[in-house]
């Protein structure tokens, strides 16, 4: 049984080509010759028998199709064996036993396809974007199918990808900001799956096995694990179709348990890491609050008063423009499947750290205690309505979006009600959200930077 709503927005192809070769001035041509966009679209909604929930957004002005498969099989689900997620993510894409990866290269270049993975504390992402012409499509979902029926993770690739992780762990060592970010969770939530880091660990990275990758594959990357999202120049019959084939082709399986409630910190917790550079990154916050939460949109027009707003925020305007501090300073809000943090972070010189801490502490704290003024409001529902319609701007955007509503059990009115309730939120249900989800005493607060 399907459920349909209504969701505003434009349909395009924005940056780069994905068709190589010759097929990109084709699809160039083909473009350029479409009529203007459509401004809205119907999602619809439903289930196969294997259990894959699938969100489709009909979208005819260009001749292509976007598929996202979003599963629950995130750095959260590693448990003791970090890296494995991104390991079994990223090897995907090393094909088949009849099909190696430059083969699977090759038949998607053939038909001007791209498939693509990504993976993150939550989820892990199988995405295809093609074109819709019967041949193309066909020959792209076929290979896209016979790669999720039976991925072969060979030994030889494996060992390149583990290094290549490794590589990219030592580059993050050498990033101040990314020791801070890596830091900042591992704090903020000690003992919960969000503590895990998302590339995984130099220690249990070299002792991932392959069969460690086959199961992980099996048990998370299931049809019953996973939510399907599409929009393109398909009808609803061909959605059904292509639906079934994918959920056909994944490994039977159910949803992963729930992730556990993020326990509340008991007080502040402020670290200082070494580190040879002259800027100091400085990451500040605690969990908030889960995606789908009530409180999202008075916190989301609070946070934009306060460090959200670009050059308009208070903290640009306290830390930036009045003292010099740091070029960049912001606050944001990243709800999840459990509670995501509220979190502030900046850059400023070593020696200024200790009056950067001050003036966040300051304004987080003014913040806390009053809210945001009716100008601050008013503005800030302006510029967050005004920017959302971006968004949605393309058939990649909508597709992204379907793919997050659907991962997180959103309504299908999230979209198309999204900024009618940003613009129903009040000075006091601001005040009244942010003083419930963000309690400055209790922050966790990292600096990277200067030192020995």
């Amino acid at each position: 049984m399907s459920t349909t709503a209504r969701l505003a927005g434009a349909h395009g192809l924005t940056g780069r080509s994905v068709f190589p070769g010759l097929l990109a001035g084709l699809f160039l041509a083909v473009v350029l010759s479409m009529p203007g966009p459509a401004g809205a679209v119907d999602i619809e909604q439903w289930e196969t028998p294997e259990g894959l929930r699938v969100l489709f957004a009909p979208a005819t002005g260009l001749p292509m199709l976007d598929v996202r498969l979003t599963f629950d099989a995130g750095a959260a689900r590693d448990g003791s064996r970090l890296g494995l997620a991104r390991l079994t993510n990223e090897s995907l894409s090393h094909g088949t036993d009849q099909m190696n990866a430059d083969r699977l290269a090759e038949r998607f270049e053939s038909v001007g396809a791209q498939f693509s993975t990504s993976a993150a504390r939550d989820m892990g992402i199988v995405s295809l974007r093609t074109l819709t012409e019967p041949d193309w499509l066909a020959e792209s979902v076929a290979t896209f199918t016979e790669l999720l029926v039976a991925p072969a993770f060979p030994e030889r690739d494996l060992e390149r990808t583990r290094r290549q992780l490794l590589q990219a762990l030592q580059r993050e060592r050498q990033e101040p900001g990314s020791v801070a970010s890596r830091r900042f969770y591992q704090l903020m939530y000690r003992d919960h799956p969000y503590a895990n880091p998302t590339l995984g660990h130099e220690e249990t990275i070299p002792t991932l096995t392959r069969q460690e990758v086959m199961d992980f594959y099996a048990r998370y990357y299931a049809a019953g694990n996973a939510v399907l999202a599409m929009t393109g120049a398909i009808s609803r019959e061909e959605a059904e179709v292509l639906a079934k084939q994918i959920a056909e082709a994944l490994p039977k399986g159910e949803r992963a348990p729930e992730l556990p409630p993020v326990p509340a910190l008991e007080g502040p917790i402020t670290e200082r890491i070494a580190f040879p550079s002259e800027q100091a990154h400085i990451f500040m916050g605690a969990p908030a609050l889960r995606r789908g939460d009530p409180d999202y949109y008075p916190l989301t027009v609070a946070n934009h008063a306060l460090g959200s707003g670009g050059f308009t925020s208070r903290l640009f305007g306290e830390v930036r423009t009045r003292r010099g501090l740091a070029y960049s300073v912001y606050s944001s809000v990243r709800p999840m499947a459990a509670e995501g943090p509220f979190l502030i972070g900046m850059q400023t010189g070593t020696d200024q750290v200790p009056e950067a801490l001050e003036v966040l502490g300051d304004e987080l704290a003014r913040w806390h205690r009053d809210g945001v003024t009716d100008e601050e409001l008013e503005a800030s529902q302006a510029n967050i309505t005004g920017g959302f319609p971006v968004r949605l701007a393309s058939n990649r955007d909508i597709v992204e979006n379907l793919g997050m509503m659907g991962f997180y059990d959103l309504p299908l009115d999230y979209l198309d009600l999204h900024n009618d309730r940003i613009e129903a939120v009040s000075v006091e249900s601001a005040l009244e959200a942010l003083q419930r989800r963000v309690r400055p005493e209790v922050m966790v607060t990292v600096v990277v930077g200067g030192g020995d």
